[in-house]
């Protein structure tokens, strides 16, 4: 199909599914701000508005959310979409949470495979979509020493990992088969204002301002990468008007930190001691060492760069939760399993 472009996102009617997840929220906020009539749809409740962030200010796009779960109100979301009829589909949702894959991991089969091969059949036979921007992870390649292209052989090694490697090779078949319009975007660890709060980011910014013990799995010895975001809206909005259908992109700044140097800078930036903010705990099972992607491809052939400085982004982030702590302290710190 070539490329899909478009000089203005203005009135464009786009699905968001996942839309409580924090790049959901980071990516309405974007479209919501460029005119675009978004649909939102989540399997929980509108979250608490401290993590909606197009919910902060008045944007000139209008949105609708719909509360459907993808295993069990299949029919709602079809109908949903069938009568909105979308010129594109953006793809965020999916059971989340590696270590606990390990407990359950059919959950993550039905869920991040078998109800979306269930809705992308359905999605095919939509003469209105032009573009299903499926947002994936790196985990789908493994830990690797390397910088990896976009061409790198899967190998995942958990059932989390093995979920989206099997969605996106479905969609890659969907792709062959009937010209689905499928775009892949991998991204690199999100943070920023409004994200979950048992993210690492978050949390020990919220342990450092609760004075509790923060325990760091392995000793914070995992590599990562961390995107803004902001830098996340800009990547898909980017990939909308630029990317190449049938194509993989990979989003992530350069600069790589162990979680130990991460929970170091935010300790430093909040003028607290981090040996007495972390307590080492062992490492969760088959956690991958490292992540490491080759972003060139994006850069060139988007035009795309992360804009936000990793302490800059800190400090935002570090700010939010002051400005909202009260709101925030009544909410869970912890990561909740959703069967």
């Amino acid at each position: 199909m070539g490329k899909y472009m478009s000089t203005s996102l203005g009135g464009m009617r786009t699905v968001v599914l996942g839309a409580n997840s924090f790049a959901g929220a980071a990516v309405i906020k974007e479209l919501l701000i460029l005119g675009c009539d978004v649909v939102g749809i989540s399997r929980s409740p509108e979250l608490n508005k401290v993590f909606r962030q197009y919910a902060w200010q008045p944007f000139s796009g209008k949105y609708r959310f719909v509360q459907s779960d993808i295993n069990h109100h299949f029919e709602l979301i079809a109908a949903t979409v069938s009568e909105f009829r979308p010129t594109i589909f953006i793809d965020l949702a999916g059971q989340g949470m590696v270590a606990e894959s390990w407990d359950a991991p059919e959950q993550w089969y039905l869920t991040n495979i078998v109800a979306k091969v269930k809705l992308h059949d359905h999605l095919r036979q939509l003469k209105c979509l032009k573009l299903y921007l499926r947002v994936s992870t790196p985990e789908v390649y493994g830990s690797q020493n390397n910088l990896q292209r976009e061409s790198w052989i899967l190998n995942p090694s958990t059932p989390y990992a093995v979920s989206h490697s099997a969605i996106d090779m479905s969609l890659r078949a969907f792709n062959i088969r009937y010209n689905f319009p499928v775009i892949f975007a991998r991204f690199a660890n999100f943070y920023g204002p409004g994200q979950q709060l048992y993210r690492i980011i978050p949390r020990t910014i919220i342990y450092c301002l609760t004075k509790r013990k923060l325990q760091l799995h392995g000793g914070g010895a995992a590599v990562r990468a961390f995107i803004h975001g902001s830098d996340v809206a800009s990547a898909l909005i980017s990939t909308i008007t630029s990317g190449k259908i049938g194509e993989i992109y990979h989003f992530s700044p350069k600069d790589f930190l162990t979680i130990k140097e991460v929970v170091s800078k935010i300790t430093t930036l909040m003028h607290v001691d981090y040996d007495e903010l972390v307590e080492i705990a062992p490492d969760r099972p088959s956690k991958d060492q490292s992540y490491l992607m080759d972003t060139s491809k994006a850069r060139e052939e988007l035009g795309w760069a992360p804009a936000v400085d990793f302490e800059a982004g800190i400090a935002e982030t570090g700010l939010w939760i002051k400005n909202n702590l009260d709101d925030i302290m009544n909410l869970p710190l912890h990561y909740i399993h959703k069967d």
